[in-house]
Formats: structure tokens, sequence, C-alpha cells
């Protein structure tokens, strides 16, 4: 969790209390991403609603390192976005990221995404004051990757 906004929890009762926060309400859109054989819980793709724009999107993921190097993040935030763009007919899907994240800068990328601006200390988090990233995908640059 070295690049979300939060530190790592100390216990599974605070990681569920986390995840609860997080599914609660209409703001978010929550999708864990599993294992097909056992259903094990491998991370998750989020969508945060803009406050001001209905056709706008966050969009946020964390994926268990032991699953990394598999395509499961690209293919479950591929499958997000064209959720967002196809069913719920966003215009734009951004992503806030740390300059030093490289996996997620890479995904976003293939994802064809644009890296739009670079915020200066935009963050106060666990590993101290952090700049960010942001990067954008409009509906007419998105092409399903399958």
């Amino acid at each position: 969790m070295r690049w979300w906004s939060s530190g790592p929890h100390k216990t599974v009762a605070e990681t569920r209390e986390y995840i609860a926060q997080n599914c609660e309400g209409t703001r978010w859109q929550t999708w864990a991403i599993t294992t097909i054989e056992d259903d094990t819980a491998l991370g998750w793709v989020v969508f945060v609603a803009s406050e001001d724009q209905k056709n706008v999107r966050e969009i946020g993921y964390i994926l268990n390192g032991a699953a990394w190097g598999k395509g499961l993040a690209r293919e479950a935030v591929a499958r997000v976005i064209a959720y967002g763009f196809d069913e719920l007919g966003l215009r734009r899907i951004y992503a806030d990221v740390d300059p030093e994240n490289s996996t997620s800068i890479k995904l976003l990328e293939i994802l064809g995404f644009h890296q739009e601006a670079h915020l200066r200390q935009a963050w106060e988090t666990h590993v101290g004051v952090r700049d960010s990233l942001i990067f954008g995908l409009l509906r007419d640059e998105w092409q399903s990757v399958d």
C-alpha cells in the first residue's frame, strides 16, 4: 500500500472497516479483483464520482503484490473503463498517481491515458508529502483492451 493514500492496516478488522466505508453511499463504486478458482480477493478497482460533474470519474486500483505481473490489474481496470464509457456514458476518466509509482503509470499509458498535470506537494500521506500526476482518458480515445 505504499502508493495508496493511506498506509498499511495493522489488523484484518481495520481492513474490513476501510473496505466497508468505501463501499457505502453512492459516490464510490467498488469491484473486487478475485480468483476464479476460489474467489480469493486480490485487490479492487474503484470509481469515485466527481462532486460537480456527473460524466467524470476518478479510477483507482490496488492489487496484492503476489498477483503482479499476470495482467490481472490491466484486465480489471480495462473492464471498469469500458463499463464507464459504454454503460455510464462517461466522457472522462482520470487517475491520480504518485510520480514514483512507475508500474501504475505504465498500466495507465498502456490503457491509453495521457499525463495531464504534475501537482507539486499535492498529498500528505503515510510516506510523507508527495507530488501527484494526473492522467486522463477521454471516451473518444478509449479502445477496449482485451
